[in-house]
């Protein structure tokens, strides 16, 4: 567990965040990712009235290991009562923060009030935020959308109502709600509300290369920036982005495809029975093959298998004929834009 200080130390000392991700951060992955550069890991979003009902599934979200730290949970919630017990049970089970979501666009969570429905609501949300920071002593943070629509992007008064609360960052996903995952996330926008804000701000949105991170987060000022989507096309985008800002040369031979994925087979092996385990590295093997040749013939082969053994065979089979430096860009591929990130 660490203080705010040490938080935001970890944070100026490497700024490339890994962004919460519904169906993909788990515990494995975050493993992953972490020994593969990531500064600060963040769970998927964690339902608070799922934990007040004490729900294994939801727990199961919420488990981290110890090369994970700084790690922190994500909770989201519309009743005040199950986030104060969410918040305090995240503390309890040693996370370094509480991430609160106002971003979630999802119509389920949005219709009862939770997620980005907060931010046409400053009062509720102000309310939120007091409830939560009083319920614990590790640190807040939050991610919202830069607002509900065009017409209501607020982004500004709510840095300045966080600050006033104790909170320790705000994340900004550079879409409004009513954008979802389409268009272009509007890093100008962002540029303006970090030049206003009185606290840290972290910027997502579109960053599918180690150049766009860095180039991003210097253009607009942020703190640091949350990449989500970038590291399911490319797992080395944290590594290589903090090379590119220290002006190091990056390591290309340590970039094997072959033994990143038998690294995640081992993570996720360690977590999942092998039926998920199947599931977990197809769904990834199909993410890291966009943009390398026959990417789409493989996509379709690797989900009509069922037995573990031979989709371990037919991944290795595919990346083990591959070159790193043949993959295309293909970060606005409709299958790489979903609800993530």
């Amino acid at each position: 567990m660490i203080n705010q200080t040490q938080l935001l130390s970890h944070l100026k000392a490497n700024p490339f965040v890994l962004a919460p991700m519904a169906g993909i951060t788990d515990r494995p992955f975050r493993s992953f990712m972490k020994e593969l550069g990531a500064s600060i890991v963040v769970t998927e979003l964690v339902s608070a009235t799922g934990l007040k009902h004490s729900s294994q599934k939801t727990k199961k979200l919420m488990e981290f290991d110890g090369s994970q730290h700084p790690v922190g949970i994500q909770i989201f919630g519309e009743s005040l009562e199950d986030l104060d017990f969410a918040a305090k049970e995240v503390e309890q089970m040693g996370a370094d923060f509480v991430d609160l979501n106002f971003g979630c666009p999802v119509p389920k969570v949005v219709k009862k009030g939770a997620g980005s429905a907060c931010l046409r609501d400053l009062d509720r949300f102000q309310k939120i935020l007091s409830t939560v920071k009083a319920a614990v002593e590790i640190p807040v943070t939050i991610k919202i959308r830069t607002g509900w629509d065009a017409h209501t992007r607020n982004s500004e008064e709510v840095s300045h109502i966080a600050y006033n609360e104790g909170i320790t960052w705000v994340a900004i996903h550079g879409r409004t709600r009513a954008q979802a995952y389409t268009g272009l996330a509007d890093w100008e926008y962002m540029e303006r509300v970090k030049a206003q804000s009185p606290l840290p701000i972290l910027g997502n949105g579109d960053l599918t290369s180690a150049e766009k991170a860095v180039e991003r987060m210097t253009a607009a000022g942020c703190d640091g920036v949350m990449i989500g989507r970038g590291c399911l096309k490319n797992p080395y985008i944290f590594q290589q982005s903090l090379a590119l800002w220290q002006q190091r040369a990056r390591d290309q031979e340590s970039h094997s495809m072959m033994g990143l994925l038998e690294r995640l087979h081992e993570h996720l092996q360690a977590f999942y029975d092998e039926r998920l385990t199947g599931l977990q590295l197809k769904k990834f093997a199909a993410w890291y093959s966009s943009g390398f040749p026959r990417s789409s013939e493989f996509r379709k082969m690797i989900f009509q298998v069922k037995e573990l053994k031979e989709i371990k065979e037919r991944v290795f089979e595919y990346f083990g004929e591959l070159q790193i430096d043949l993959q295309e860009d293909t970060s606005q591929e409709k299958f790489l834009m979903g609800g993530h990130g």
